[in-house]
């Protein structure tokens, strides 16, 4: 039976995929691998609503608001991928992230298809979350159609909070109900509908970027060193000493000692290289928006202030 036609670029197959499964094991993979690279590509057509997308979640987190991702399948999966680095990588709270995925927990072990029709649970999730006024939801879907991530764009943008959508389809549904729509437009993919492969290279790559630029715009990224990391294992402890001694031009030992005293904080630790107390230095990050340049800069003032002065 003949392929019925479909306007959607996800459902759609690649022209290149004639024959596919005659071909040798290499001359699938590389097809395959040069799909993956065009779909990582066209992330960059989408710089300025990802930049603005980045803005939107900052200003949220940044007010003390709540950063929520909403998907299903998939999609649902690099959602949750994004949400869950944040705060080991950017040391922000847990209890400031809400992850809300179609077939809750369970999709984590058997990510079943069905839970992504059920509208009814996204408005729940949402309204289980309380999101509202002040927060956030970034919602992702291949389609843009998805009944469960167009639902929770609904509720969400209902309930008051700012909206962001993520979809590889022009036109996609979700983009009506979005503050801040972010096009993804992938070829069709080898496997057709298969947006397991290029469509979420590309959500993961787009998703990446927004959260890395979130995180500069609250000032926990300095020069390319993440200086608002938990560090919980011995690896990460070893990267904080080592983020400590690259900005305060000191050892890692020293950097360690600096930060055992500091609480962990690779900020704090920066600035007590810097001779200012644990103290001192928590004044002095908050009254900076907890930005490690903007207090360094504060600091380098006050003392030439002080030499201008004597």
């Amino acid at each position: 039976m003949a392929q019925r036609p479909t306007s959607a670029r996800t459902e759609q197959m690649d022209s290149r995929a004639e024959g596919l499964d005659t071909r040798s094991p290499e001359a699938i993979l590389q097809l395959l691998a040069d799909a993956q690279v065009e779909a990582a590509g066209v992330v960059r057509q989408a710089l300025e609503p990802i930049a603005a997308a980045a803005e939107r979640a900052a200003a949220c987190l940044g007010g003390g608001g709540r950063l929520a991702y909403a998907g299903a399948g998939s999609s649902g999966l690099m959602a949750i991928a994004d949400a869950l680095e944040l705060p080991g990588t950017y040391g922000i709270p847990l209890s400031r992230i809400r992850m809300l995925i179609a077939g809750g927990a369970e999709a984590l072990v058997n990510l079943a298809g069905g839970p992504e029709d059920d509208a009814g649970q996204a408005e729940r999730d949402v309204a289980a979350a309380g999101l509202g006024k002040g927060d956030c939801l970034v919602a992702v879907s291949a389609s843009g159609s998805t009944p469960y991530a167009l639902a929770s764009l609904r509720a969400a943008r209902a309930a008051g909070a700012a909206t962001i959508a993520f979809a590889n389809n022009a036109g996609a549904p979700m983009f009506a109900h979005a503050d801040v729509a972010v096009l993804l437009p992938t070829p069709p993919e080898i496997i057709a509908g298969s947006t397991r492969m290029g469509a979420a290279t590309a959500q993961k790559i787009a998703l990446n970027m927004m959260s890395t630029l979130v995180a500069v715009h609250l000032g926990h990224v300095y020069d390319g060193y993440m200086v608002n990391l938990h560090a919980d294992n011995i690896k990460l402890k070893g990267r904080a000493a080592r983020i400590v001694a690259a900005i305060a031009g000191i050892d890692e030992a020293e950097a360690g000692d600096l930060l055992d005293e500091s609480g962990g904080s690779v900020k704090a630790a920066v600035l007590a290289a810097r001779g200012v107390a644990r103290a001192d230095a928590a004044r002095l990050l908050d009254g900076s928006g907890q930005n490690l340049r903007r207090a360094l800069s504060s600091l380098d003032g006050s003392a030439r202030s002080r030499t201008t002065g004597s």
